[in-house]
């Protein structure tokens, strides 16, 4: 035993797995094993496990020495005489009923490098995720895995899993004080092997067992283990889209998003047990895209695929923020799943939640023993509403953790755009806050000055280093310029939730018919606005849960109403300036609210009305595409002028989309008649003289409708509306139509 030499008090520490520095004293190092002499050279392993250890020549032909016990523990060691130079070697490990070589993982040098240490402690590495985690790599010859992990005041970390027993004595890590990284290469560990972190935190005290922050894949939940991923093998097909996909995303374009949820868009029966399943990333690759591109949307937006524990935060409490959820499959199911999506044409965004994490007790939270990613005051670091805890954005290495993990779905995943989740919620430091729950910034104010600048450069870095990628804010307030460039002020997002039109709409066709003409303004109010921003018109997921009723639940009236409600309201949406997003379920008008639990109403497309609607959907997705007059201009006044807003009695609105702010430019005239009164010889003024033809009537009998409509119409030379001739028209119950100029015969 070691009790009196001069190596007994590194000997306790390493058998309270509480030694800082393992290297220092595992491993080949000069002097004797017991340290008792300085001269020659030693080599000490830590195997509790073991009876007998030797160091043999690294082809395993030659024993080199027999190593003795230094301490019952299961410290080893083993002397060499002086001049002895540093040389390769195994170890032969005889333990209960089994003899093996290993690699000795303290005989490798560091992994992480002179700049990767110092980007990594300044917060610029913005390729982190190339070093952070779990890496399979060659080090020396050898085939392992490199484990890195940010924890700077920690005593102490190992790395712990199904290599070790989950032993923390076994494999404690190297500090790199510089930029407080631990890390250790352990050989011959593979692919697959789930692991931990053990952390002796500031403290002294054991932390409960942590995740990587950094894993690329993990334990299906409730399971909470991180696990090795070799990820990059994945070979993509999709360099044809990447390389035009920014066509698809520009204002100019026609833009429309289906959001989904994965777990609950389709579910099946799974052949072995006859239960209901989630399907995997593979079976809904074959199956989604082909959906989606048959409706006609150019994009899919999915909540968010971070690994997340709780089902019930549909993903927008994730703790694996490099981790497609391993709930369908592996990465690079999901990497085939993207390029699916790809192949149909589709790009594909994703909810990214930078606004906050959950508190739970294996993820970010108190990780090394202090407030490390979150903010120690909880006036500062704890979402009221949510309780979750909110990023340190002005420490630099959580925002390098941030602005890495962004630009890891594009570069890895191939992503097209990020949707940032909550971004009200990281602009002001009062939000939802009592007037004494807040801290203001260091000029009064109740803006976050760091979050605001982590946004912004976020925004820079994604649009700077992926061309074609975009950034979508869902931010719910009248902030200014939030997709408008940074150097010009803005936040740099390349879209904007319009949350605005989305709660005036909803809240307008909720009402009954008689009582819309004292909500007329509710219509009407988002064109004031509309091209303040670069926005998105969202129906999203949030409209369809906690008690709100789905669309077509929020409609007033009879069931052929509530159809023809939605059909009209759908239209209006679809004619509005601003780009379209559709929860999944909404297209084919499901009549529950949504629920993350089961699968969509599929069998609603049996029954006639749903059916139509879906095809009301597809139509309106194919005219949204075909005429450019409806999407060129969805970000800019040039493409938008009313004919009447003001027939609040009626509860009427007309108004034109043009392709351009030349009077001579092809345009679309629309008009919607929000109560259930068919109105003839409706005068509409009409901006140029000669035959209309109406190219979509959502009271088409197509569409469910009772078929009331104008076919083919010519101008009257009569002033309306301030233009020198008109249209008398007849205008459905509850309905939408689109007219278009027709000079043919």
């Amino acid at each position: 035993m070691l009790t009196s030499s001069p190596n007994a008090g590194a000997v306790q520490a390493l058998l309270e797995a509480r030694h800082g520095d393992p290297f220092a004293f595992l491993g080949q190092h000069l002097g004797s094993a017991d340290g008792s002499s300085a001269e020659g050279r030693c080599i000490r392993a830590f195997l509790p496990w073991a009876t007998t250890v030797e160091v043999i020549s690294r082809d395993g032909e030659k024993v080199l020495a027999e190593a003795s016990r230094l301490d019952p523990s299961g410290l080893f060691g083993a002397d060499f005489p002086e001049g002895t130079e540093v040389f390769g070697y195994k170890l032969r490990v005889t333990g209960p009923n089994l003899t093996f070589d290993m690699y000795d993982p303290y005989s490798f040098p560091p992994v992480l490098g002179e700049l990767d240490t110092y980007f990594i402690g300044e917060g610029t590495h913005l390729k982190l995720y190339e070093k952070m985690g779990a890496h399979m790599a060659t080090l020396d010859g050898v085939r392992g895995v490199a484990f890195t992990v940010w924890a700077p005041n920690a005593q102490r970390v190992s790395v712990v899993g199904d290599f070790n027993g989950w032993d923390g004595r076994q494999h404690s890590m190297r500090k790199h004080p510089n930029c407080g990284v631990w890390e250790i290469f352990l050989p011959e560990v593979p692919e697959g092997t789930h692991y931990k972190y053990e952390i002796v935190g500031a403290d002294g005290n054991l932390m409960p067992l942590k995740a990587d922050p950094y894993a690329f894949f993990c334990e299906v939940p409730p399971a909470t283990a991180s696990v090795v991923f070799d990820l990059g093998d994945y070979d993509w097909t999709d360099q044809d889209w990447m390389e035009n996909r920014a066509n698809t995303v520009d204002r100019s374009a026609p833009m429309s998003i289906y959001e989904v949820h994965l777990g609950s868009w389709k579910r099946v029966v799974d052949e072995e047990t006859g239960q209901t399943r989630t399907m995997t990333y593979r079976e809904m690759a074959e199956e989604l895209p082909a959906y989606v591109r048959d409706l006609g949307f150019t994009h899919i937006e999915l909540l968010p695929v971070n690994e997340h524990p709780f089902d019930g935060s549909w993903g927008y409490q994730p703790i694996g923020l490099f981790a497609p959820t391993s709930r369908f499959g592996t990465p690079d199911d999901f990497c085939y799943f993207v390029d699916r999506c790809h192949a149909a044409g589709l790009g594909v965004i994703i909810d990214w939640v930078a606004g906050h994490f959950p508190e739970d007790a294996h993820g970010l939270v108190w990780f090394d023993g202090t407030h490390l990613y979150e903010h120690a005051d909880p006036r500062q670091g704890r979402h009221q509403d949510w309780g979750t805890l909110i990023y340190n954005y002005g420490r630099t290495e959580v925002r390098n953790f941030l602005l890495a993990n962004a630009l890891f779905w594009l570069d890895k995943f191939h992503i097209d755009g990020l949707r940032v989740d909550a971004v009200a919620s990281m602009l002001y430091l009062d939000y939802s806050r009592e007037a004494d729950d807040w801290i203001p910034n260091k000029f009064g104010g109740r803006e976050n000055l760091e979050a605001i600048d982590f946004l912004r450069r976020m925004n820079e870095l994604v649009y700077g280093h992926f061309p074609g990628a975009i950034t979508l804010a869902e931010e719910s307030t009248a902030w200014p310029m939030v997709s408008r460039p940074t150097y010009l002020g803005g936040l740099g997002f390349g879209y904007k939730w319009n949350m605005g039109w989305m709660n005036d709409t909803l809240r307008y066709i909720g009402e009954d018919p008689i009582h819309r003409c004292y909500h007329h303004n509710d219509l009407t109010f988002s064109l004031i606005y509309a091209f303040n921003e670069n926005f998105v018109l969202p129906l999203s997921h949030d409209e369809v849960v906690h008690g709100k009723r789905s669309i077509l639940g929020r409609m007033p009236g009879d069931c052929w109403q509530q159809f023809a409600n939605m059909r009209a309201y759908l239209a209006y949406m679809w004619t509005h300036p601003g780009k379209k997003l559709l929860f999944m379920g909404t297209e084919f008008a499901q009549g529950r609210e949504w629920n993350y639990q089961a699968s969509l109403d599929w069998h609603l497309l049996d029954i006639d009305w749903h059916a139509r609607m879906h095809d009301l959907v597809r139509d309106l997705n194919r005219l949204y595409r075909d005429i450019p007059a409806l999407h060129v201009h969805d970000c800019e006044s040039d493409g938008f002028s009313w004919i009447d807003c003001t027939d609040y009695q009626n509860s009427v609105l007309a108004f034109v989309r043009r392709e351009s702010a030349d009077p001579d430019a092809p345009f679309v005239l629309v008009v919607c008649n929000l109560t259930p009164v068919v109105r003839e010889d409706y005068r509409i003024g009409a901006p140029r003289a000669g035959w209309y033809s109406e190219i979509l009537n959502t009271d088409s009998e197509a569409f469910g409708g009772s078929g009331v409509g104008n076919g083919r119409v010519v101008t009257l030379p009569q002033e309306s509306h301030g233009h020198e001739q008109s249209l008398l028209l007849a205008l459905p119950p509850l309905a939408t139509i689109i007219m278009r100029p027709d000079d043919g015969a």
